[in-house]
């Protein structure tokens, strides 16, 4: 593994189908054991649909991926059916604000509004906030403002093919990196 890929996070979406599959967890599991994979580097991203079927096997399911290290997503937060008394149960480590508030935001009080109720919630339960669909430097400084520190969107790229992505990636590293602060050295003779 090259060494500025070795703790990169990956976020993979799962669709519901996939989800209830009954062998999903011993899959994922296998894949991880097959590839040498970290299962701490890891995200799988759910959707809100899968609460509308059996609540107990998701969670079950949920919590058994938990326990092997990945970390757990739910994306599009917001804009399905949420049920909060499910939500406080799901061992999940993150929410994301759906893109559809994060358009608006600059323009659309209701959207901003939104935005900052999840953020709320997200920190009463000790979960990570991510913004995603942010386009422009204006929706990420608003965000920032309303205490999100986490985004995605083309405001940092479009999707990319493999071979691309590894050759952004040093680049974008190294433009992510702290600038070193200049020293100041007094030159006063005594």
């Amino acid at each position: 593994m090259r060494k500025e890929t070795a703790a990169i996070s990956l976020a993979v979406n799962i669709s519901a189908r996939q989800f209830r599959q009954p062998d999903f967890v011993e899959r994922v599991l296998a894949a991880l054991d097959r590839t040498g994979a970290n299962p701490l580097t890891l995200k799988l991203e759910l959707t809100e649909s899968m609460l509308l079927n059996d609540v107990e096997d998701v969670i079950a399911k949920m919590t058994d991926l938990k326990s092997h290290g990945l970390r757990l997503s739910l994306d599009d937060f917001g804009t399905g059916y949420s049920s909060l008394a499910y939500l406080r149960r799901l061992p999940l480590d993150e929410l994301k604000i759906d893109l559809s508030f994060v358009r608006d935001i600059l323009a659309d009080a209701a959207s901003g509004a939104i935005a900052q109720a999840i953020l709320t919630l997200g920190k009463a339960m000790g979960l990570r906030v991510i913004a995603e669909g942010v386009e422009t430097e204006e929706q990420r400084d608003f965000l920032i403002r309303m205490g999100c520190h986490s985004f995605q969107g083309f405001l940092y790229s479009r999707p990319l093919p493999l071979e691309e992505f590894q050759l952004w990636l040093p680049e974008s590293a190294a433009r992510a990196a702290p600038k070193p602060k200049k020293v100041r050295r007094s030159t006063s003779k005594t």
